[in-house]
């Protein structure tokens, strides 16, 4: 058998078994990705032979990138190539892999970025950052809050909030966000 056949087949086992450790019928599988059931169950039999219009939307649910579907082998590469997003002329690159949960981002926000006219917002989640350089302005509710180097700020984000740079010189700042409230825990020796 050739290598690719080798990776297809493979594939249907690697799903039913994402599937399981879930704990997600092949209905509510079905539901979430549009797939039919029966092309569910014959990807995992490895009746039908996967094509990237199953995976991606399967990849999508399951929350794993597509070569942990296909069992792409490992490049031997620890390190991580975020494809940086620019909003509000602030630059977020994305450190964590996996979508939903706990998100790690690097900010830069430019000198200036986001200072007109601040309006808090309020949403689901848990925030904590991590000022690597520069200084970064925290309006938290009634609180405004200038934060310097190695400083850190943890808020629950149904709390109105906004931050910016007022800084003549670029800010950077490590983020975690969690879109479920998740909260951060630390401790200083294990238990």
């Amino acid at each position: 058998m050739d290598e690719l056949g080798e990776v297809l087949d493979a594939v249907g086992p690697r799903l039913r078994g994402l599937r399981k450790q879930r704990d997600v019928t092949l209905a509510q599988l079905s539901a979430a990705t549009g797939i039919s059931v029966s092309t569910l169950s014959r990807l995992e039999s490895g009746q039908r032979r996967p094509t990237l219009e199953l995976l991606l939307p399967l990849a999508r649910v399951h929350q794993v990138q597509l070569d942990e579907l296909v069992g792409a082998p490992q490049t031997g590469d620890p390190r991580i190539h975020p494809r940086p997003v620019t909003r509000h002329g602030m630059t977020m690159l994305p450190l964590s892999r996996r979508p939903g949960g706990l998100q790690a981002y690097k900010l830069i926000l430019p000198p200036g970025a986001r200072t007109d006219r601040p309006e808090q917002q309020v949403h689901e989640g848990y925030d904590w950052v991590y000022v690597l350089s520069g200084r970064l302005r925290l309006l938290l509710g009634e609180h405004d809050l200038l934060l310097n180097p190695g400083e850190v700020a943890e808020f629950d984000t149904r709390t109105p909030h906004w931050f910016g740079n007022t800084d003549p010189t670029p800010t950077e700042l490590l983020a975690l966000f969690g879109p479920q409230g998740e909260r951060l825990h630390t401790r200083a020796r294990p238990t």
